[in-house]
């Protein structure tokens, strides 16, 4: 794979200012929400896995370590079905993430529903943008090949 193809904070200083606002918009609403930040990079890393983003796998791989979570939850979210070390709470706003970020069939009522036992119409809200922030940081890293630093 070759670089960088265009650095998209230099070319649209506004538009990148205008995303960064976004994100942390939405990081204010989860704080005001009482969502544990864990709960967010988990969305953040699975929607970014599913996009096949590497400069956000990157980030918020780094950023859950930073938060102390332990590598056996990073290193199974893939499968995250298929174990026990993700809350009723963290299942269902993987499973809204995944229909988010899947979008051609809109969210499925049971899914929609499980998170909304789950979370209170405000928290709700909050996984929806974070999954809708996520998505579009993804789809503007994977376009225009972001590099991540080498560690």
């Amino acid at each position: 794979m070759s670089g960088m193809r265009i650095n998209l904070h230099k070319t649209s200083p506004a538009a990148s200012r205008a995303m960064f606002a976004f994100s942390q918009a939405v990081a204010e609403e989860s704080d005001r929400a009482g969502l544990a930040p864990d709960l967010l990079e988990l969305i953040k890393i699975r929607a970014s896995q599913l996009n096949g983003c590497a400069f956000c796998l990157d980030m918020h791989t780094r950023d859950a370590r930073k938060l102390g979570m332990g590598e056996q939850r990073l290193d199974l979210l893939a499968a995250w079905r298929e174990t026990d070390l993700y809350s009723e709470q963290e299942r269902a706003a993987l499973a809204l993430t995944e229909a988010i970020t899947n979008l051609p069939g809109g969210v499925p009522d049971d899914v929609w529903e499980e998170a909304a036992e789950a979370f209170s119409e405000e928290q709700l809200s909050v996984v929806v943008w974070a999954a809708t922030v996520i998505n579009t940081w993804n789809r503007l890293g994977v376009t225009s090949r972001a590099d991540f630093p080498r560690r």
